[in-house]
């Protein structure tokens, strides 16, 4: 009887995905997944938690951790998110750090490439993402990263594997999935095959909301803008009724974010609503209100409600 060909064992890893802020982390994650499972802005510090996207192909699954950007961090929520973005890169089978190639090394780079031979973890990628730019800084990477490593002798430097990528191009990050599955190891799924993300329901409708809102809001008040949702209301026949609350910190923040006569409000309505409403498969419509609360981020409460001290579903 012939032999029957063996079936390749499938791999399985998880991957916690930093950088420093507006690095292109979300847009490479969403890529990968072949989703949108984290909001993407080119308003600095966008994600504000960490979100797990989930790559599964024939070869096997991949959990991307994707986290805050690194920052020089401003008021208790910048160092909570700092905070973040540093204890995901720990505990993780593959620490994959994404670099805005289409710029010079900043200090936030820098400091990764050092915490990386700090901490020495097994596997590491370095991502020099945007490809498609020019100029394009790979070579000033590279040398930073002989400068970091200058000088550890007896420490043996951990050896990144490096690969260029871009985030916003179909295929753009096919190589990073190369190395990536190439450094799993065998072993089972961590999640069931037709899951993108197990993000909750609550958080994911609160970002899609503020990514709507940062777009339009741009260099004003992004920043000083949480987004939670208060009510979630199932009806098998009518869909989801959302009551979303929206906080600043100032009276005069509210104006800007209501817009005159209410109109930037519809609009982050008008756009966030058939997104949500395809992304979960069912008629989604949100009652947007605006409220005032002085220093949200310092409310422990309220910080939690959002996610950022613990998830809630």
């Amino acid at each position: 009887m012939p032999e029957q060909p063996q079936t390749p064992m499938r791999k399985s890893a998880m991957v916690g995905v930093v950088g420093r802020t507006n690095a292109g982390k979300s847009t490479v994650v969403n890529q990968m997944v072949g989703e949108k499972v984290s909001i993407v802005s080119p308003v600095e510090q966008t994600t504000r938690n960490t979100i797990r996207g989930i790559v599964e192909d024939p070869r096997g699954q991949l959990v991307l951790l994707d986290t805050p950007g690194l920052h020089k961090a401003v008021g208790p929520l910048g160092k909570l998110l700092n905070g973040m973005a540093r204890a995901t890169s720990a505990g993780v089978d593959i620490l994959l750090v994404v670099f805005d190639a289409a710029h010079e090394p900043q200090l936030e780079d820098e400091g990764w490439m050092r915490r990386v031979v700090k901490e020495r973890p097994e596997k590491v990628v370095f991502a020099l993402n945007k490809y498609d730019r020019s100029p394009f800084y790979e070579t000033m990477f590279r040398d930073l990263w002989k400068e970091v490593t200058t000088g550890t002798t007896g420490i043996l430097p951990v050896e990144p594997r490096w690969v260029t990528c871009c985030g916003i191009r179909k295929g753009g990050c096919d190589a990073l999935l190369d190395v990536l599955y190439d450094l799993a190891a065998s072993g089972p799924a961590l999640f069931p095959e037709d899951v993108v993300t197990d993000y909750p329901r609550k958080l994911a409708i609160a970002d899609v909301v503020r990514e709507k809102l940062i777009q339009r809001l741009r260099d004003e008040v992004p920043h000083e803008v949480g987004v939670a949702v208060k009510d979630l209301h199932e009806d098998r026949k009518r869909g989801w009724d959302v009551a979303v609350t929206i906080y600043v910190n100032r009276p005069s923040q509210k104006g800007i974010v209501i817009g005159p006569r209410g109109s930037l409000l519809k609009a982050v309505r008008l756009s966030a609503e058939p997104e949500l409403s395809d992304m979960f498969g069912v008629k989604v419509r949100l009652e947007l209100w605006v409220k005032v609360e002085p220093n949200w981020m310092k409310n422990n409460r309220l910080l939690a409600e959002m996610g950022y001290l613990g998830a809630t579903r």
